[in-house]
């Protein structure tokens, strides 16, 4: 069989988004449905808010601990940096979760979101990892402080694959406010 003869994944001219796990078609990341279900919804703007917020406690807490991992020095300020930026994780692993069921009818892993939702799972399961050995006084100071750094690696991963989709987002807002525009990605 020749490249030819061998159906394309998917048709030319079709926009690829969403996160379909049926090969070759995608779906929009949102129906009209969900647009306006997003739009009108206050958990929007916590995500907004949160997310934001998340990313400075993170800048600061990164910082702490490169410190801590480099001079020794200041491993309870990093400590508690971790603890606070973990605490604001869970909120907006909690809030965001609320946020899909309203918009998408479901807790956690609605199509649109599902590889985000995953790999949000080991973001979370690293920086739970981190608080047992903290509070469970397990490993060294310097193993705590790595798999921080893990977790931070992960998070890392994941805020960048929420901004892809915040881009995707936009970009199919603007198609469906031109109609018969083409959108540059």
């Amino acid at each position: 069989m020749t490249r030819k003869d061998q159906a394309s994944p998917v048709d030319p001219g079709t926009s690829v988004t969403g996160a379909s796990h049926k090969r070759g078609k995608s779906r929009a990341l949102y129906t009209a449905e969900e647009r306006v279900r997003r739009d009108e919804s206050i958990w929007t703007i916590v995500q907004g808010v949160l997310a934001p917020l998340q990313f400075l406690v993170f800048l600061v807490s990164l910082t702490l601990v490169l410190r801590t991992l480099l001079t020794g020095e200041g491993a309870f300020a990093a400590d508690v940096s971790i603890v606070i930026k973990t605490l604001v994780l869970y909120t907006i692993m909690i809030t965001g979760s609320i946020w899909e069921k309203v918009v998408f009818g479901k807790w956690l892993f609605a199509e649109s979101f599902f590889w985000e939702d995953v790999f949000s799972m080991l973001v979370l399961a690293l920086h739970t990892l981190y608080l047992v050995m903290l509070f469970g006084e397990i490993g060294t100071l310097e193993q705590r402080m790595l798999v921080a750094l893990a977790g931070y690696g992960a998070y890392v991963i994941n805020a960048g694959q929420f901004l892809w989709k915040l881009r995707m987002a936009r970009l199919e807002g603007a198609a469906n406010d031109a109609p018969g525009k083409a959108v540059a990605a």
